[in-house]
């Protein structure tokens, strides 16, 4: 396999996206976590703290401030002020407050579920779902429908907003999802996630073909600089970033656009959209990262969750799930085969 470095960090989407619940952390190792703390560095001199956490998330500078003011926020092990001026390589610590957190509350929607047993179920996530609730955004959720399938049964460890999430996918992103029923299975498969013992496939469907069949694509994924709903892609080991690894490989090609497999061996935000865009290639349908590109009739990125695979926490046999990958792609494929 051809590993792709990032050599430039140059954006072109003009595209924009609800995210009103993609504020998504990340934890000690570098994976990402629905945990309520954020650790950033500041990479120069001089900023005001509220205005460099606004940069470096999808918070606003008023929001920024006001956690400031409630005590949420530390530099170098010290309260901040919302005027606190920063110094290159301080060490930034955002809390949410339990303040900002409602009860979800369950709500009879129609749940896919792939695998269920009284540890864990797997759910295929439909494409426009929101996986848990966030401020302006509380009902219709995947929570919402779990809490009304699952009653009291599911873990209590990210909280009331995202009870037995064990990781995420994005709202307009179809496929499987895992969902531990307890606390014993919820820290079983946050490790494996940790460890990179989890497997996670992807089918896509791309803007043209790689010039590479398969490879592996490499990269360090932060916010971006000039719109802070956006991630960007940037050279591995770039402060405030986390490594992203994919692989990748063209299953098929026509028409101007690929089928293509992704395997994660890192869970970071909108990674493998980010890696398609790095080599040219963005998913089709992508609002935030295909620029002007044609939609293609769909609405939303062309990417399914397609396979999942863990070690049952309490049997420890291997589980591998798959789905289909939904009728946006399914539609691709066809105009693939039909203009091949």
């Amino acid at each position: 396999m051809n590993d792709f470095e990032l050599v430039s960090s140059a954006f072109e989407s003009n595209g924009s996206e609800d995210i009103s619940s993609d504020l998504i952390f990340f934890d000690d190792n570098g994976e990402e976590t629905t945990d309520n703390v954020l650790k950033l560095t500041a990479l120069s001199n001089g900023i005001r703290i509220d205005s460099f956490i606004a940069e470096s998330t999808d918070l606003t500078r008023t929001f920024a401030a006001n956690l400031c003011e409630k005590g949420c926020v530390s530099v170098n092990g010290k309260l901040a002020k919302k005027n606190t001026k920063l110094t290159e390589g301080d060490e930034i610590t955002v809390t949410m407050p339990e303040s900002e957190v409602i009860d979800a509350l369950p709500e009879n929607m129609p749940l896919s579920v792939v695998y269920e047993d009284e540890d864990l179920l797997v759910v295929d996530k439909p494409k426009g779902m929101v996986v848990h609730p966030a401020p302006g955004n509380y009902s219709g959720t995947l929570v919402n429908a779990l809490l009304y399938h699952c009653k009291d049964s599911l873990s209590g460890i990210n909280g009331k907003m995202r009870p037995g999430i064990v990781h995420r996918i994005d709202k307009d992103t179809k496929g499987l999802l895992i969902v531990a029923k307890n606390d014993f299975a919820h820290n079983a498969l946050a490790e494996q996630i940790k460890t990179h013992s989890f497997s996670r496939k992807y089918h896509a469907v791309l803007y043209g073909t790689p010039k590479e069949l398969q490879g592996t694509l490499r990269c360090g994924i932060g916010r971006a600089k000039n719109d802070r709903k956006k991630m960007a892609y940037y050279p591995a080991g770039t402060p405030n970033t986390k490594e992203a690894v994919s692989d990748y490989r063209v299953l098929e090609s026509g028409g101007g656009i690929s089928y293509v497999e992704f395997t994660l061996h890192t869970g970071r935000t909108h990674q493998i959209r980010i890696h398609s865009q790095m080599m040219g290639h963005p998913v089709v349908g992508d609002p935030l990262y295909a620029g002007n590109r044609d939609m293609m009739g769909i609405k939303g990125q062309a990417l399914t969750a397609y396979h999942i695979g863990f070690i049952h926490p309490r049997s420890g046999k291997e589980i591998i799930l798959q789905c289909d990958d939904g009728e946006d792609i399914k539609k691709l494929i066809d105009h693939i085969e039909r203009t091949r």
